[in-house]
């Protein structure tokens, strides 16, 4: 998922030195958005994880 992001991210930058402005906004908020449920989901692993007792190395 953390790919995705940063593949978005890649596309609104290169669309946003091309000059592609609605491009570059789309792709950025997509990236955006991606991130917050990658950094979500990361959170609920962890929490998961650690109430069945395993604790991340």
């Amino acid at each position: 998922m953390l790919r995705w992001t940063i593949t978005f991210l890649v596309i609104a930058l290169i669309a946003a030195v091309l000059g592609f402005g609605g491009i570059a906004g789309a792709a950025a908020g997509i990236a955006k958005i991606i991130f917050f449920i990658f950094i979500v989901l990361l959170v609920i692993s962890l929490i998961s994880g650690a109430l069945r007792g395993n604790v991340p190395k």
